[in-house]
């Protein structure tokens, strides 16, 4: 199992990873959770995969068995900025709610934001910790050499128990909300207690 940082600068290295990343979250969230989202050529993305982003998989050689994406939480691309503020803003138009946050989203160098965290359906029971564990230590690892301290994230209502696990300080920063097909809610994960 290996973990790979993506990002448009270094994709060329990495031969079909990029392109089979993309086709992971498809399977992930279109087949699996059947959410309504861009797709084309079996691969799923969205307004906030721009250069400006990160992409962290887990994989095995070419197969993708995890992965998630950073934005600054200062990207800009048209009228988009970052998932999280562009729901907030009322942007988005879909379901995620507005009043996802307690307060008003942060735009701060020091601040990413992590979204379309996934483990992929059909990793065994007996390696998902593992695959857990590598997401969240390398999801740090981006997110500290981009100079982040501080990462906003909306999980499913799971991924504070892996957080915990992988002793990731991570706190709920808006309500419990039901969007498409389970509970979600935003946390902010401090990065300060993992700098060393």
């Amino acid at each position: 199992m290996q973990t790979t940082t993506l990002s448009f600068t270094n994709l060329h290295n990495y031969g079909e990873l990029f392109a089979n990343f993309f086709r992971a979250r498809r399977q992930s969230f279109i087949i699996q959770r059947n959410w309504d989202l861009p797709q084309t050529d079996g691969m799923e993305f969205d307004q906030y995969d721009t250069p400006q982003s990160r992409w962290v998989a887990v994989h095995d050689g070419s197969t993708v068995l995890a992965g998630m994406r950073l934005t600054p939480t200062t990207a800009s691309c048209g009228i988009y900025s970052y998932m999280i503020r562009d729901a907030q803003r009322g942007i988005l138009g879909g379901s995620i709610p507005q009043d996802l946050l307690y307060d008003e989203a942060p735009v701060d160098e020091q601040t990413w934001e992590a979204t379309r965290l996934f483990v992929a359906h059909d990793v065994p029971q007996s390696i998902r910790r593992r695959v857990h564990g590598q997401l969240v230590d390398t999801m740090v690892t981006c997110a500290r050499g981009v100079g982040a301290t501080r990462l906003l994230s909306l999980n499913g209502d799971y991924w504070p128990r892996v957080f915990s696990r992988c002793k990731i300080d991570a706190q709920a920063i808006g309500r419990l909300c039901w969007i498409d097909d389970g509970y979600y809610q935003c946390t902010a994960i401090n990065l300060a207690s993992k700098m060393h």
